[in-house]
């Protein structure tokens, strides 16, 4: 780890939940890839299209993908929940449901759809005995698509997608995945847990810019979803430029309209690269190792209280905390000020550790909020 690690001492990154360090072999992918345009142009672009097919295999490993053509490469998680929004034919009546907990992305292009009186269920996940119960008491025989993140963004909880999953496939209910607080940071099987669509950012668990995202869509709904974006990167018979008639490529890449992001293809396989190495097993033992660390010292705390669930299995890689002595505005501008790099979302300061994070770095973030 030592190796793929250059960040300042003198700060404690705990914001991966946010946007994330890049590893040193990220920095020097950006810095050759740059070199070679510099000196070169566009050469070497056969070469930049195999680096782009290594990253859809990688991707594809990432989650358990049965195929790299189910992955679509691109610019982020919105772009990637309206490319669903507006690809299925949805129908006068149809609901669709999500948690009353959800990142603006995965709520605002839903609602979106209200012109085509498609109804919008944001569910109360504390209304039943686990948050999975609220949602499924929430579908109905109108509900067309269930969409939920993975780990919500404010408080942390983790969500068990099998079990959504498997009503949603009983239910004939399409399955949606905001994945971007999950992806790279634990092992995700699209296969296991019956999703059909699923999006992920690059910049957060991922260690890589902004810029790039994953898509997957189950094969056998690819060609189902209505495009309405076109270009050249998406036809069948790519780079034959003379051609007048044209049909959508058959895989994913058929949500690709224009020219690939090849500054952050090279970036973000190479940070793939290094959790394939270390192992998505490894990487998710590690932060669940940091995370229960942190929660059981800040327990000890008489004035703090925990936001986060606190069961190992409904939390990831986010711990939330508040005190009921100081303001969270309060002790999350304390904390920032002693260089300790977290976030204040929902009310309270939410700390996200990776799985490199040193230990003596936690240690001293708890000796701070002891001390305050």
């Amino acid at each position: 780890m030592r190796n793929e690690w250059n960040l300042d001492p003198t700060l404690i990154h705990l914001n991966h939940a946010a946007v994330g360090p890049w590893p040193i072999r990220t920095k020097k992918a950006i810095c050759a890839f740059a070199e070679e345009n510099a000196k070169q142009g566009s050469l070497n672009y056969l070469h930049w299209m195999k680096v782009e097919a290594e990253l859809r295999q990688n991707l594809a490993a990432l989650i358990n993908a049965p195929d790299p053509d189910c992955i679509a490469l691109l610019k982020n998680t919105s772009e990637a929940l309206s490319i669903v929004a507006y690809g299925v034919d949805f129908n006068a009546g149809d609901n669709i449901v999500i948690s009353d907990q959800e990142f603006p992305s995965n709520r605002i292009v839903w609602d979106s759809l209200n012109f085509k009186e498609v109804s919008l269920k944001e569910v109360d996940l504390n209304s039943a005995e686990t948050p999975e119960d609220a949602l499924i008491n929430a579908c109905d025989a109108n509900t067309r698509l269930l969409s939920i993140s993975s780990v919500q963004y404010g408080n942390g909880l983790r969500i068990d997608l099998r079990k959504l999953g498997e009503h949603c496939k009983k239910n004939d209910i399409l399955f949606c995945v905001d994945a971007i607080q999950s992806v790279g940071a634990e092992q995700i099987d699209v296969e296991i847990c019956h999703i059909d669509f699923l999006a992920a950012d690059g910049h957060k668990w991922m260690l890589a810019p902004e810029g790039l995202a994953l898509f997957y869509c189950r094969k056998a709904l690819i060609p189902t979803l209505k495009l309405h974006q076109f270009g050249w990167h998406m036809v069948s018979d790519m780079g034959n430029y003379n051609r007048k008639t044209w049909q959508a490529a058959e895989s994913a890449r058929r949500f690709e309209c224009g020219s690939p992001n090849m500054l952050g293809i090279h970036a973000l396989n190479a940070s793939i690269s290094l959790l394939l190495e270390v192992g998505l097993q490894n990487v998710e033992q590690k932060i669940r190792q940091k995370i229960n660390y942190l929660s059981c010292e800040l327990q000890q705390l008489l004035h703090i209280e925990i936001t986060t669930p606190t069961d190992d299995h409904r939390r990831l890689g986010i711990l939330s905390f508040q005190s009921k002595k100081i303001a969270s505005e309060t002790l999350f501008k304390t904390l920032t000020e002693q260089n300790v790099f977290c976030a204040l979302r929902s009310g309270a300061v939410r700390l996200s550790p990776h799985y490199y994070t040193p230990e003596q770095q936690l240690n001293t973030v708890i000796q701070l909020i002891t001390e305050l």
